[in-house]
């Protein structure tokens, strides 16, 4: 069995295309047989948590708790959409040991970001409680934790040589730091950004 784990993140700027469902089903086939687990972004849900926050001023601790619920949701929304095109069904879940069992009975796995967030709390280098820190940096810091081979974004932009830097606009500035501390690490992390409405399949 191939235990090659990937991370994907779909980033919240898809969940408006009609089509996701399906281009998602056809791309996750060219990833066989990786072990896949499918990290939903933010998108307009959390966008209403973040227009909420400027409104009632709830402060960052506040809206990042309720931004991982929108992410949760979003989760939800992945499997609704995947569930009539996969068998058997994917599951959601939220830590690696639920992953694992996942993809031990062949399924494809989704995160619930609020329970993983929930348990990395107390683990050293747990991500800042700030709207600066977007669902991108999650994505990296579930691939170090779940010490997977690769982390692949899906947007919805074109994706520039440089794109891991934040000044390009792709990536939130955290990104970067994650990522170098997986590049320390004898296994390293293979990253790269995809405009997954431009793919082809």
């Amino acid at each position: 069995m191939n235990d090659v784990k990937v991370v994907v993140k779909v980033g919240g700027s898809l969940f408006d295309w009609p089509v996701l469902g399906q281009r998602l089903v056809l791309w996750l086939k060219t990833l066989a047989p990786m072990r896949v687990l499918l990290v939903p972004g933010g998108g307009p849900i959390v966008d209403v948590v973040r227009d909420l926050d400027q409104c009632l001023s709830l402060g960052e601790e506040v809206a990042h708790w309720l931004a991982l619920r929108g992410l949760t949701l979003n989760a939800h929304l992945l499997e609704a959409m995947l569930s009539r095109q996969t068998n058997p069904r994917p599951i959601i879940i939220g830590n690696l040991p639920e992953a694992e069992k996942a993809w031990d009975q062949s399924r494809l796995a989704i995160l619930d970001a609020l329970s993983f967030a929930q348990e990395d709390e107390n683990r050293p280098g747990r991500l800042p409680h700030a709207w600066s820190v977007t669902s991108d940096s999650l994505a990296a810091r579930v691939a170090v934790q779940f010490k997977v081979r690769k982390l692949v974004l899906l947007k919805s932009t074109d994706i520039p040589n440089d794109w891991t830097k934040a000044d390009r606009g792709i990536v939130d500035s955290y990104f970067e730091a994650i990522i170098r501390g997986a590049d320390s690490h004898e296994s390293g992390l293979e990253v790269s950004a995809l405009n997954f409405r431009k793919w082809r399949g």
